[in-house]
């Protein structure tokens, strides 16, 4: 048989069906009463687990979450906990200082390189690095020999020249005698004349000459022009010296006093120069760089005479006593210039002054308290602040009481618990300590 006709042949006989197993049959309804029955069971276990939480619940309730701020912990506000513990201040009349804040530049008021005027070997230094100097004081010496050599040739000089000048004087003196008798003619008068100018002139620059020869020698002996402290010695001994050499010999810096350098802005000039032509000696405070510390005070001396078109700025100098040297020179530092100082204003702490909208439409506000122990919000108007107070324009009266420390956990109408005052834990407490026999 070939492989079509046994292909053939396969087509045509059917295939046997295997014996199968019956289905379960359970009538019409069998499925769908089994499902209802599971679903009765499950609603009841979860209805008997409902029971129990509640229950549970009711014997053992929730206890408001507790939250660390500050130095304790205290329930959550808004749970309605007990009265929360504030620190609070009063408005009272007080001053408030204007200050302009800037970063200033310490600038020497006098610095000074210190130049040979003449050339020659450095004999030696008479000073040590560092060393705080006085104006006049030695600090180094050129070997002066040349320069006393030639104050000695410019003396003789001079001392030849006026006694040639004193012989032609005296011919002079004789010879105007001697005319009146025509012992001497009117030329020999006169060419006596023309001599005796000659010597006088060789006799002042002979004087110029031993001057100058003096000057120099004065030079060997180089002395500090200021007073201050010096710096790093830019030569040693035994070296020659040139006049204008660029380092010098030692940089001279004046400490006492001293001045800083600072900009502001252009909008603060026409206030500084009215305080300025009324005679007000304005206060210039300088801090460390941190800007915490209080280094020294000084006043402003002076403004630039033109605004730095870049920056919009105008650059002040103030001077410093700086007695203490604490202001080092080219030191940065920081600046705040008393520009004014108002009088008699309500203030509060700046502390005090919550920011953003606590309620519709305020900017700023402070929580208020009441005489009940509540606190309330209240819009305040602000003004000129120093560096703790804050003046109050409108919002407060004088004598009105603040809270300063601890207003994240309040809000309008809050109870809250001054300082001094115990807690109705601790009057609670002492209660039970007073019915404690014994």
């Amino acid at each position: 048989m070939t492989v079509e006709e046994l292909t053939k042949q396969e087509r045509e006989t059917p295939t046997p069906v295997k014996d199968l197993p019956p289905p379960h049959y359970d009538g019409p309804t069998g499925g769908s009463r089994k499902r209802r029955i599971t679903l009765i069971v499950v609603g009841l276990v979860v209805l008997g687990i409902a029971l129990l939480v509640v229950r549970g619940l009711h014997h053992h309730p929730v206890r408001a979450p507790r939250f660390n701020r500050g130095r304790g912990d205290f329930r959550a506000a808004a749970l309605g906990a007990g009265p929360v513990s504030v620190a609070v201040a009063r408005a009272s009349l007080g001053n408030i200082v204007v200050r302009i804040p800037a970063l200033g530049t310490v600038t020497p008021l006098n610095i000074v390189t210190v130049q040979s005027q003449i050339s020659g070997y450095l004999e030696s230094i008479d000073f040590k690095e560092g060393q705080m100097v006085k104006k006049g004081q030695l600090l180094a010496v050129i070997d002066p020999r040349p320069y006393e050599a030639a104050l000695t040739e410019a003396k003789g000089n001079l001392l030849r020249d006026q006694g040639e000048l004193a012989g032609a004087e005296s011919d002079l003196a004789r010879y105007e005698q001697e005319i009146k008798q025509d012992a001497v003619s009117e030329q020999q008068l006169v060419d006596e004349r023309f001599l005796v100018s000659q010597y006088k002139g060789a006799v002042e620059s002979d004087k110029g000459a031993v001057a100058a020869a003096a000057v120099n020698v004065s030079y060997c002996h180089i002395v500090s022009p200021i007073s201050g402290r010096v710096g790093l010695m830019q030569v040693y001994p035994g070296n020659y010296v040139t006049p204008n050499e660029a380092n010098g010999i030692v940089v001279v810096t004046q400490l006492e006093p001293t001045s800083v350098i600072f900009p502001i802005a252009e909008t603060y000039i026409e206030g500084i120069e009215q305080r300025v032509a009324a005679g007000a000696k304005l206060e210039v405070e300088a801090y460390d760089a941190a800007n915490t510390t209080l280094l020294t005070t000084g006043y402003l001396r002076t403004l630039d005479n033109e605004i730095n078109t870049t920056t919009g700025t105008v650059s002040l100098r103030a001077v410093f006593e700086n007695k203490n040297d604490i202001l080092f020179p080219n030191e940065f530092v920081n600046v705040k210039l008393v520009e004014n100082v108002l009088q008699h204003q309500l203030v509060i702490p700046i502390a005090a002054v919550r920011h953003g909208a606590a309620t519709d439409g305020l900017a700023d506000y402070v929580y208020l308290v009441n005489p009940n122990h509540t606190v309330s919000v209240r819009a305040v108007e602000l003004g000129t602040s120093d560096t703790t107070n804050v003046q109050v324009k409108s919002g407060l009266a004088d004598g009105d009481l603040v809270v300063t420390e601890g207003a994240d956990r309040l809000h309008d109408g809050a109870r809250v618990m001054l300082p001094g005052q115990a807690g109705p834990a601790g009057h609670a407490g002492h209660a039970r300590r007073a019915r404690r026999p014994g």
